[in-house]
């Protein structure tokens, strides 16, 4: 019997498509069409190479009102939304203008009688394993750089957004890319293991949790391929006394809830500055009972459910852990179907928070949010560092340089300023501690996706 994918709807529980998993006959068949494809590839310019990507992206966007309602469906974000198209294109234009530059060949200082330079190389077959939460926008960040670059790309999608790799597929197919540059497949998890073991793949993008990182870092031992991995998180935010306070309410109430909290770099605990504590605190409950939970189809939804209700029982259990300990809960939104086996939730914003709690440590990805109250800038410095996790940290200020000055201090892969859960492409995306390894976005992707050559011709004798 055919082993098959099923994606379950957040919406109302039913099987929303499925898909047979590959055969490891049609696995080997793909790597095999990536690597052939891949050399031909590497020899088109760098220009046609962009106008393939270019015309990628128009036939995606072209795409985007059957899009909308298809992640609704998949993973529950509220139509209203429009889906990822601003994202996808901002990146995709950006990387494929970009790309001449940044791969360039580093000319080194003049040597007489010799010629001397250094390219980039593409590494290879790059496989990309993108997750449900961000379906698009995330996958972009690897494929087109990695294309760009002169790779091929086998994407394996997540379960929870199978559609999301046909879409990717067809666009490519309309745009008229060369057959095996880029290829969608179903993989199971040992079939996926298996090929990162087998030596025929160069490079892994993988966006998704701690434990999955260590099951590929494991599953590719011994290959030496590259690996890029954006892994968990517990974004903080710092609130001094002269911010601008209804700005900071309103854009970390979203920054904490957009997506149901379901976002990599979404806040999950906020330290406010004593002196505008109170204030703070009162605008953010206030703005957090604006939302409105329910059907993502329904365009007076601005929360949907989460994508699984595993997902909003973790949440659930945080809460429930969090109030045993001395926490206070201010919202008890009522909601519809929000009870434990239910992927419906309503948001949560918790004071009398610490960090003996698992809200305040460990990764929530949901919408439920911790507010502590900090003396200054070195008690917030060291909560913010207190984590094993270090994605991106937001500082709310009116003053730059302090702002900068206590960005040097925190351990994290992107410092904000009076905003937060945005990728800029010029600058990398990346993270330390258990975040993970490698980067996305700017010049750096793309010297992640690529190798140095050196050639070093002697032009006398």
């Amino acid at each position: 019997m055919t082993e098959t994918i099923k994606l379950k709807s957040p919406i109302d529980g039913s099987i929303y498509a499925e898909r047979p998993v590959a055969t490891d006959q049609a696995v080997n068949a793909a790597v095999e069409r990536a690597k052939a494809a891949q050399a031909a590839w590497a020899q088109t310019s760098i220009a046609e190479r962009g106008k393939y990507l270019l015309a990628f992206l128009e036939a995606l966007l072209a795409m985007n009102d059957e899009i909308v309602p298809e992640l609704a469906w998949q993973m529950g974000r509220p139509t209203r939304y429009g889906g990822e198209k601003g994202g996808v294109e901002e990146r995709t234009r950006y990387m494929v203008a970009l790309a001449e530059k940044a791969l360039a060949p580093y000319v080194p200082e003049d040597r007489p009688g010799f010629r001397r330079y250094l390219k980039k190389e593409p590494l290879g077959v790059v496989f990309v394993i993108a997750p449900w939460n961000y379906p698009y926008l995330t996958a972009v960040n690897s494929i087109v750089p990695a294309l760009m670059a002169g790779n091929a790309v086998i994407l394996k999608h997540a379960a929870q957004t199978l559609l999301v790799g046909e879409r990717f597929a067809k666009a490519f197919e309309r745009a008229g890319l060369p057959k095996g540059v880029f290829q969608n497949i179903v993989l199971n998890h040992a079939q996926t293991e298996k090929l990162l073991g087998s030596g025929k793949i160069d490079h892994v993008n993988f966006t998704g949790s701690v434990a999955g990182g260590r099951a590929i870092e494991k599953a590719a031992a011994g290959t030496f391929m590259t690996l890029g991995l954006e892994l968990g998180g517990k974004d903080p935010a710092y609130v001094l006394p002269d911010v601008k306070l209804d700005h900071a309410v309103a854009n970390l109430v979203d920054g904490a809830f957009y997506n149901s909290g379901q976002c990599c770099c979404g806040i999950e605990r906020v330290y406010v500055h004593e002196k505008v504590y109170d204030e703070f605190v009162e605008g953010f409950i206030a703005e957090t009972k604006n939302y409105r939970v329910g059907n993502p189809l329904d365009q007076a939804t601005t929360m949907g459910p989460m994508a699984q209700a595993r997902f909003a029982d973790f949440i659930r259990e945080q809460k429930a852990e969090a109030l045993r300990k001395g926490a206070t809960a201010h919202i008890g939104m009522k909601v519809e179907n929000d009870r434990e086996g239910s992927p419906y939730l309503a948001p949560e914003v918790l004071t009398n928070v610490d960090h003996q709690m698992s809200v305040m440590r460990e990764e929530s990805f949901g919408p439920i949010v911790g507010i502590m109250k900090v003396r200054n800038d070195e008690e917030a410095i060291a909560l913010m560092n207190d984590s094993p996790y270090g994605l991106t940290a937001s500082i709310w200020t009116t003053d730059t340089d302090r702002a900068a000055a206590i960005g040097d201090r925190i351990e994290t892969g992107t410092v904000f300023m009076n905003r937060c859960d945005y990728v800029d492409p010029g600058l990398v995306w990346t993270g330390v501690k258990e975040t993970g390894k490698g980067g996305a976005m700017s010049v750096v992707g793309y010297e992640n996706l690529t190798r140095p050559k050196s050639y070093h011709l002697r032009e006398t004798i």
